[in-house]
This record gives structure tokens, sequence and C-alpha cells, in this order.
């Protein structure tokens, strides 16, 4: 069994309605909903279900208020496994559901090689995220969760800030994290964020620009993240923590040898803009506007 990334992700939240027009503006499609659980699809059919916190179907909670309530990991074989992670989070392997698609991004023209030829790249008046492609938790017990997430399930190391962070991917061959694991000095634990995959770096700008002209406050970006070389825009999440648009991110293989990087700013980011782009003026939020 290997593990191919993530099928679905469950949220227990305080408020169902909020969540109901956060997501509906983040770009993903509603199919089922009752007052109390909403159903969303990414392009792929990666599950994100929404729940009231409250509702006795759903796993513990790891932390109070919104967070996330379980993971599902989408496997090559078929298998049925249930457990809880060293964090307390709920996790379920099962045989991938997500279909394929013949989507395609942008192509990108370089020095040396010309993609695009007599095309204008796409402007996006939104995004609409084609799968959940990784979530961010704090722990306090990084060992642990290592040995639980390469030794159990099989994860594979990507890069490490040693004693500090974990970038882990479920297949050899795949993009540079589907799970990262931070401890702080204040031994927390509970969401960071979780990141939706974009086609490309045009739709990271376009739909941060929509979900700003919502009225949904981005916490920082656009910007580029050094250790995995994606663009990424971040958001407040109703649903507990932050939600990320991000393309264009490295892959690796079973030749590749994780890095020790320093968890320094600089290493977080190249460049960022902190309370992102206003969605009406395209300019920085709360900054001049310029005529």
């Amino acid at each position: 069994m290997s593990i191919l990334g993530i099928d679905g992700i469950t949220y227990g939240v305080e408020d169902v309605a909020q969540c109901r027009r956060f997501f509906l503006d983040w770009g993903l499609a509603l199919e089922r909903e009752s007052p109390q659980r909403l159903e969303f699809a990414t392009l792929n059919g990666c599950q994100v279900l929404i729940l009231n916190k409250d509702d006795p179907s759903l796993p513990p909670a790891i932390e109070p208020g919104s967070t996330l309530r379980e993971v599902v990991w989408g496997a090559d074989s078929e298998t049925n496994l249930t457990c809880t992670d060293p964090n307390g989070l709920a996790i379920r392997v099962r045989l991938s559901q997500k279909r394929k698609l013949d989507i395609k991004g942008v192509p990108s023209n370089t020095w040396d090689s010309a993609r695009r030829v007599d095309a204008p790249t796409k402007v996006y008046e939104r995004a609409h995220p084609v799968e959940v492609g990784h979530v961010v938790f704090f722990t306090d017990r990084l060992a642990e969760m290592e040995k639980f997430y390469c030794g159990r399930l099989g994860f594979h190391v990507s890069d490490r800030y040693p004693g500090r962070g974990l970038f882990l991917r479920g297949p050899e061959t795949g993009g540079h994290h589907d799970l990262f694991l931070l401890q702080m000095n204040e031994q927390k634990h509970g969401l960071e964020h979780v990141a939706f995959t974009v086609r490309d770096n045009h739709e990271v700008f376009g739909g941060g620009l929509h979900i700003s002209r919502c009225g949904w406050p981005t916490v920082i970006g656009p910007g580029r993240h050094p250790v995995s070389s994606a663009f990424f825009w971040y958001v407040k999440c109703p649903a507990g923590g932050m939600v990320e648009y991000y393309a264009d991110e490295d892959v690796l293989t079973g030749a590749w040898r994780p890095r020790d990087m320093a968890p320094i700013p600089h290493e977080f980011a190249e460049w960022a803009i902190d309370g992102g782009l206003d969605g009406n003026t395209h300019r920085q939020a709360g900054g001049p506007q310029g005529d």
C-alpha cells in the first residue's frame, strides 16, 4: 500500500451557514447539504465535509472551536484503516476515490523555452481548486508524529527544520509535501492550515483577488515559498485555521535527499505581501492606491 495524497477532510465548525458562504466563494462545488452538514468537492472529487462541531458522528476535536476533525488519505490499493495519530487527530486510509482530470494550466515562457506562442496568459476571475494538496498541523510530539506517519503509513521525508518542522509526502514520487508538521516553543498543537492546489500561478492570483472582493481577510500573500518553490495566498478560514491557494510546487522522486533548513522568515517566503491585495483596486490592501 502507498499513500497517494489526501482524499478528503472533515471540519467540525461553530457556524455551518458562514462556512457554506466561504467555501462557495473559495470555489468548491456544493454537492449535498442539510442544516447540519455540507458536502463539498474539488474538481477531482476530493471531499470537504462541514459538520456542526457538536455532531455526534464527528471524531473528538484536537483543539477548541472550529477545526479539522479528520483527514482521509487515499491509497493505491484496497484498504480500510481507521486510527488516531499522536496529535489526537482521526485518520482514515482508503482506496483513493479521486478522479483523473484532463485540465491544463497556463504554460510559462522561459528564456530557453517558449511554450506559449501567439497566446496571451489567462486571467482568472476566481479559483476552482483541483484538490486538497496538503494539511499543516502544530504538534508538541514531532518525533512521535514522524514515527507514526513514516513508520506506520509509509510517508517519505522531503525536508526538515531540525527539531522544529517536518515536510512529508505520501508517494515516493510526488509533490513536495502532503503534510507539514510544525513544533513551536509554546508546545501547542492544532490546525495551522489546509492547502488547495489550483492549476497555475495565475489562478492563485485570480482566486486571491476574488476571495478579497468577497470580503474574506487575507493573512499573507501572494508570495512564494523557497522550500517548495510554490506560489501561495493564505486566507483566514471560518472553519478553522487558514486555507491556502497554491501552485507550481516542486516534484520529488526517490533520488531526492532531504535538506536540513533553518526555520527563519526568508525560508518561509522569498517574498510575500502582508494582508494581501485589494480585490477591487488590485493594489496592496490598506496601502496607497495611486491615481
